[in-house]
C-alpha cells in the first residue's frame, strides 16, 4: 500500500491531469484510499494502470444511511509487481445515482457492476448489459439499502403445515 506521503503524491499527479478529480485522500489502518468525483472514476482507474495498478480486484456498492450523498462505490485496484493495493471511492445521491461504467476497460467490472446495481440500485452509465443479475427483472426495489423493508415470504416447514392447509395447492385452486 502506499504510504500517506505516496498516496498524496499519487493524489497529486492525478490532480495535475484533472483538477477537479479528486477530492480527498484517506490513509487508514494501512489503506490508501482516493475518493473522486463519479464522472472522474474511468480516467482515474486509467491513470492508476498507468502507474502499475493493471488488476480490477472488486467493485462494489455500500449504502452509507442516513448521509448524503449515500451510495458508494469502492474500486480496489493492485499491482502485482510490488503487491501493493488502492481504491478509489465515489458517493452519488440517490436521486441521481449515475456513475460510468468501467467495464469497456476492465471486463471484471461487468457482473460487479451489475451486482452494484442490482442491489443497490447504482446506474453505470455505458455498461454494455445492465440488468439484475441476483433479483427476478421485475423486481422492485434494491435489498441492501440500510432502509429496504425487512421481512419477506413465510417459509413453510412440514411443523407449520397444518397452519398452512393446502399451501402446495397455491391460489386459483
Amino acid at each position: 500500500m502506499p504510504d500517506a506521503t505516496g498516496l498524496e503524491l499519487i493524489a497529486g499527479e492525478l490532480r495535475e491531469a484533472d483538477a477537479d478529480a479528486v477530492l480527498d485522500t484517506l490513509h487508514f489502518r494501512g489503506r490508501a484510499t482516493l475518493h473522486v468525483r463519479p464522472a472522474a472514476v474511468p480516467g482515474t482507474l486509467e491513470r492508476l494502470r498507468g502507474k502499475g495498478y493493471g488488476f480490477l480486484a472488486s467493485v462494489h456498492g455500500v449504502d452509507y444511511f442516513p448521509e448524503e450523498p449515500r451510495l458508494g462505490v469502492i474500486y480496489e485496484l493492485l499491482d502485482m509487481r510490488s503487491i501493493d493495493r488502492i481504491s478509489v471511492k465515489t458517493r452519488v445521491h440517490t436521486e441521481d445515482p449515475h456513475v460510468p461504467s468501467v467495464t469497456p476497460a476492465w471486463p471484471t467490472a461487468d457482473l460487479q457492476e451489475r451486482e452494484a446495481y442490482d442491489m443497490f440500485g447504482v446506474i453505470f452509465d455505458g455498461h454494455p448489459d445492465l440488468r439484475r443479475s441476483h433479483m427476478p427483472e421485475d423486481y422492485e426495489g434494491h435489498p441492501q439499502r440500510r432502509d429496504f423493508p425487512i421481512g419477506g415470504e413465510p417459509i413453510l416447514y412440514t411443523h407449520n403445515e397444518p397452519r398452512e392447509p393446502g399451501w402446495w395447492e397455491g391460489e386459483g385452486s
